[in-house]
């Protein structure tokens, strides 16, 4: 692959299979990064989100720290915190867009409860008293809405 640069050609060498975040950007052991950069959760705790950038860095987990030989799946990326934004704040219509989501994975199709905690919907597709008769505890959910049958 070539770049140009004014008048003169570069050549930059490229390994095909090798994954593109480790070519590009520059990787730091765990607890050894710069000033200036920070993972997503780090920046969500200042109130900041990266804001379109694209991460500078990366950052190896903490069993990868003494192995420098293997090779690490659970990368962090880093990012510049000059260059983030500050969170958006929630709105009403995010609000309620959550809560309907929530409410869809903690509200079981058969009895209509709603509870406190997510179902195993996907493994047995209700809550454990219409699985398998399990007593839930009357403060985990709150009561599916009345059914009225009036004309009005």
């Amino acid at each position: 692959m070539s770049v140009k640069s004014g008048s003169e050609t570069a050549v930059v060498d490229v390994d095909p299979y090798a994954t593109a975040p480790s070519v590009t950007i520059e990787t730091f052991d765990w607890q050894a990064s710069p000033d200036g950069l920070a993972t997503r959760r780090q920046l969500r705790a200042l109130g900041l989100r990266p804001g379109g950038h694209d991460p500078v860095a990366q950052l190896r987990c903490r069993a990868c720290r003494t192995k420098p030989a293997r090779t690490c799946t659970r990368m962090a990326y880093l990012y510049r915190i000059d260059l983030a934004l500050p969170v958006r704040p929630m709105t009403l219509a995010k609000e309620a867009a959550l809560d309907r989501a929530m409410a869809k994975r903690s509200t079981c199709p058969q009895c209509r409860r709603r509870f406190h905690h997510c179902l195993p919907l996907r493994t047995i597709g209700s809550c454990l008293e219409c699985h398998d008769g399990t007593p839930a505890d009357p403060t985990s959910y709150t009561a599916p809405p009345a059914r009225h049958d009036l004309a009005a």
